[in-house]
């Protein structure tokens, strides 16, 4: 398998669906209780260079869907729920452990733990789901 062969729309797509996921999540859902769990306010997000991080996350969200479309190339006959429930499992297996180490070792609020381990179980379940609707 070629490692261009994947189906771009969808790449964009499920990137774009945990793109707005987090908008959501960080927004209006748990904005303020992350906010407070981080220890900053909203005056100081907006000093950040917004352009820069949005932009950044992105380029990551496509990478995260891009990733998540050959894992599910190398298996092109899954049923709709499994390649859901594989997205879910990637973020549920490998990124909120490490996401949990990593604020284990950092001594963070567990209620960030609980904020963002949420989020990333969402994130991939949201491009889980877009891949599956284009296979």
């Amino acid at each position: 398998m070629d490692i261009f062969d994947v189906n771009w729309l969808a790449v964009v797509l499920a990137a774009l669906a945990g793109f707005v996921v987090g908008g959501l999540w960080y927004g209006p859902v748990m904005g303020k209780r992350w906010m407070a769990a981080v220890g900053v306010t909203e005056e100081q997000i907006r000093e950040g260079n917004m352009v820069k991080t949005y932009g950044f996350t992105f380029l990551l969200s496509l990478l995260a869907s891009w990733t998540l479309a050959h894992v599910f190339a190398t298996y092109p006959d899954l049923a709709f729920s499994v390649m859901v429930l594989t997205a879910f499992g990637v973020a549920l297996g490998f990124v909120v452990p490490a996401l949990w180490t990593n604020y284990l070792f950092q001594g963070a609020k567990r209620s960030l733990f609980l904020i963002d381990g949420g989020y990333w179980l969402l994130f991939y379940t949201a491009m889980g789901l877009v891949h599956a609707a284009f296979a």
